[in-house]
């Protein structure tokens, strides 16, 4: 993986990824601004089938790399659309992110 790599990251399953999701979005704020807020930033999360129950997955997009690192995240491919949803970032990283869903 390179170093524009996405990265994800398990949150636990839908009771428990609330915390971890408020943790991600205060860190996520603070290099947001003092990045120049770009368009490519964000994190999306999605609801997966686990072994066991439904679990909750960030997806750190690769200008996010820091922050992502920070958490530990590890380098994925890049998620597909369907499902995702915004955690941190502006709207307008969906088109920046995901040019061919438009």
């Amino acid at each position: 993986m390179t170093a524009n790599a996405w990265r994800s990251l398990p949150l636990g399953d839908g009771m428990t990824a609330d915390e971890p999701s408020e943790e991600i979005c205060a860190a996520f704020r603070a290099v947001f601004t003092s990045t120049g807020e770009p368009a490519d930033m964000a994190v999306f999360t999605r609801h997966e089938s686990g072994s066991l129950h439904c679990e909750v997955i960030a997806y750190f997009s690769p200008s996010a790399a820091g922050l992502a690192m920070l958490f530990e995240a590890e380098p994925c491919e890049r998620p597909s659309r369907s499902g995702l949803g915004l955690l941190a970032g502006n709207e307008v990283c969906w088109a920046v992110l995901f040019p061919e869903s438009e």
